[in-house]
């Protein structure tokens, strides 16, 4: 629902295992409040801002949700899976201008994983 009216979904957002919600636990309230807003845009949404979805990396499709509250700027990477499936893996606050090298190579550890699992059908 956006603006109170029922909006028809353009792609869906799933998690991958427990690593979007092992982030997203401990965010503060008023932060998982916001996180929700923002996955109601990317759903319902043909064409997303940047201010909320971006393109981090070309070689592996690899992209972030953002999301900022105040001063407080978090981002949970994510991938696309048949062209409409938004695939969550890890997120993380970022406290720096630059993303961590560290936070993409786990995101990418995971995306391999996520594709492993899904080639012998475990997902």
């Amino acid at each position: 629902m956006l603006n109170g009216k029922e909006v028809e979904k353009v792609r869906t957002i799933i998690a991958y295992r427990h690593y979007f919600e092992d982030f997203f636990t401990k965010l503060p309230i008023d932060a998982r409040r916001k996180v929700y807003k923002v996955f109601e845009v990317i759903e319902s949404q043909k064409v997303i801002s940047k201010q909320y979805f971006e393109h981090i990396r070309d070689t592996d499709g690899l992209y972030e949700i953002k999301i900022s509250m105040g001063s407080n700027t978090w981002r949970v990477f994510c991938f696309f899976d048949m062209g409409k499936l938004v695939v969550l893996l890890n997120g993380f606050q970022k406290k720096t201008q630059k993303t961590p090298p560290s936070e993409i190579a786990h995101a990418i550890r995971i995306k391999m994983k996520y594709f492993e699992e899904k080639t012998i059908g475990l997902i």
